[in-house]
């Protein structure tokens, strides 16, 4: 068993950009369609959820860690690298030299991009920590009140607020704003 993972290695393929997704199913159809899933153990697109306010709505959106980066744990022999560059908007893989293999990515290089992928993974909506301290200035970027600056009087932290003051029609005024409608300054 130890002989068929040693065969089994991590390579990159680079890829069009903001394609990721599309491209992994495109080589997952591509390789079962020629009967190769045994030389292929798994295709990896390292993304991390967002969590982003559009419309007054938050939104989830997957963000990919690696733009334009695919990642392949596979027996890179016979056919299987020439199959998978000639699928479409794959553009080679990483490291490879011209006419020669493609180089598998080192032990120490794989467990840094799992272990980040496997922090985005476990990271949940509930464990946002507070990117804010009291007094600093922000931008509102959300609401009615989109473009005023202002500056952080509270930290809610069970809410999820800010009570921001900002200067309206010159006055101070406070506003209750969630973290995701301000940046820092």
């Amino acid at each position: 068993m130890s002989d068929k993972n040693s065969l089994f290695k991590w390579y990159v393929v680079r890829a069009v950009s903001g394609q990721e997704n599309k491209i992994k199913t495109y080589i997952e159809n591509e390789v079962a369609h020629l009967g190769m899933d045994s030389f292929i153990e798994e295709i990896l697109v390292p993304s991390e959820k967002v969590v982003q306010i559009r419309k007054g709505k938050k939104v989830t959106k997957d963000k990919t860690y690696f733009p334009g980066y695919i990642m392949i744990k596979a027996n890179l022999s016979g056919e299987v690298p020439h199959v998978i560059k000639s699928v479409t908007n794959v553009i080679g893989f990483l490291g490879e030299t011209k006419g020669g293999d493609p180089v598998p990515l080192r032990q120490s290089e794989v467990n840094r991009m799992l272990g980040k992928v496997d922090e985005f993974s476990l990271q949940e909506e509930s464990d946002i920590i507070i990117p804010f301290i009291h007094g600093e200035n922000v931008k509102v970027i959300d609401g009615p009140f989109n473009g005023f600056d202002g500056t952080i009087e509270k930290i809610n932290e069970e809410k999820r607020k800010l009570e921001v003051m900002v200067k309206i029609f010159g006055r101070k005024t406070p506003l209750e704003l969630s973290y995701m409608q301000v940046e820092k300054l």
